[in-house]
C-alpha cells in the first residue's frame, strides 16, 4: 500500500485527553466499534484507538504532565505547509497559542491553538 503524506488542510487525527481514560476507551469501542492498543508513557498507558483494519484513528489519552492543561475534548489534528508562518498567522487573528511546537509519536511537530471564540485544535507539519 502507498504511505501517502497528508495534504494541508486535512484532519490527521483526534485526540481525546480526559480522566477516566479506560472507562471512555471502552465506551468508544462498543458505540463506534473502535479496538485500542497501549502507547507507553513511561508510567501509565495511553490508547491509540483503532479501525477494525488496525488503522489508527484516535488517541485517548490521561491529563498527565504537557496534557494536564488541555481541556476534555476532542482535539482535531489539522495539517499546515508551515507551522511556524500559520502559529504567526494565529496570533494576528487574535487566536492563543497554548503549547509551542512539540515533535509528536509518529509524525511531525504540532501546536495546540484556541480560536479567539474558544475553540481549541492542533495543527501539525508533517
Amino acid at each position: 500500500m502507498e504511505d501517502r503524506k497528508p495534504i494541508p488542510g486535512a484532519i490527521l487525527s483526534a485526540d481525546l485527553t480526559i480522566a477516566h481514560t479506560e472507562q471512555v476507551r471502552d465506551f468508544y469501542e462498543q458505540v463506534i466499534g473502535w479496538q485500542h492498543g497501549g502507547l507507553s508513557m513511561g508510567n501509565y498507558d495511553d490508547y491509540v484507538m483503532t479501525r477494525t483494519d488496525g488503522q489508527p484513528v484516535a488517541g485517548i489519552c490521561h491529563p498527565e504532565g504537557e496534557n494536564a492543561a488541555l481541556p476534555p475534548v476532542w482535539l482535531v489534528y489539522f495539517t499546515v505547509n508551515d507551522l511556524n508562518e500559520s502559529l504567526g498567522a494565529c496570533r494576528k487573528l487574535g487566536g492563543k497559542v497554548h503549547y509551542e511546537p512539540k515533535t509528536s509519536i509518529g509524525s511531525g511537530s504540532y501546536a495546540v491553538i484556541e480560536y479567539p471564540a474558544g475553540a481549541f485544535c492542533a495543527i501539525t507539519q508533517i
